[in-house]
Parts: C-alpha cells; structure tokens; sequence
C-alpha cells in the first residue's frame, strides 16, 4: 500500500534538493490543502491545480533562502498502517517551533499552533522544518 502524502512531501523535498524550480504531484483534496499550508507558512512559493477529473495535477513552485532550500526534512507522523491521533494537550512544538505540524482535525487540515488556538486535537499527519 503507497502514502500518497508521504509522496507529495518526499518528492518536494528530493526537487528542492536538486535545486529545481517546481515538481509535480497527482492531486487529491488532502494533498492541495497540505500544499497551501506549505506555501503559506513560506516553505513553497506557490501551489497551483491543474487539468480536469481524472488527470489533475499540483504544480509546486518551490521555494528558496539564499540558494538553500525551505524545507530541510520532512517527517511524515501518521502513516495508513497506523495512524497517530493526539489530542490538543499532547501536542508539542516542532522544532522548537521552528517547523510546523500538520494535523487532520474535525474542522479540517490546519497546522498544530491553528488547533492549538481553537483547542483540537486529531490525526497528526507530518512534521515539516
């Protein structure tokens, strides 16, 4: 069985690391909310949807600081064959608040301080930094 998410984030962060410009990964809902995340906490420069029904895709334009990448690793937390739940008392910083946590709440895909400050937990689903 393949991780879909697992793919999008290890494919972003192998084209960062090869200094590429933009990568592309199949689209699903999950994955496109992943990526706004990302690009709005500055980790990519831009996410964008293409195509229709069957053959839609993510273009990521990747992003850089002083010739080195945004992302230095990836971690990805809940995997299908087990899955990570915590509640909001249990969630701690990444990094040294330094990453960010992506996690799958009742109220939708939000970064760990957004679930934080409305007081959900869920299915952590990666770390980033």
């Amino acid at each position: 069985m393949t991780d879909p998410i697992a793919d999008m984030l290890i494919r972003i962060k192998n084209a960062q690391m090869v200094s590429k410009k933009e990568t592309i990964v199949p689209f699903s809902n999950i994955k496109y909310e992943i990526a706004k995340i990302l690009e709005k906490k500055g980790f990519i420069a831009e996410a964008k949807k293409f195509g229709q029904k069957t053959e839609k895709i993510i273009k990521i334009s990747l992003s850089y600081k002083n010739d080195t990448p945004a992302i230095t690793n990836v971690k990805r937390i809940s995997k299908p064959g087990q899955r990570i739940y915590k509640t909001v008392n249990e969630i701690r910083p990444i990094r040294g608040g330094y990453g960010i946590g992506i996690i799958s709440t009742s109220k939708g895909i939000m970064t760990i301080k957004q679930a934080q400050k409305k007081n959900l937990g869920g299915e952590v689903i990666a770390e980033i930094w």
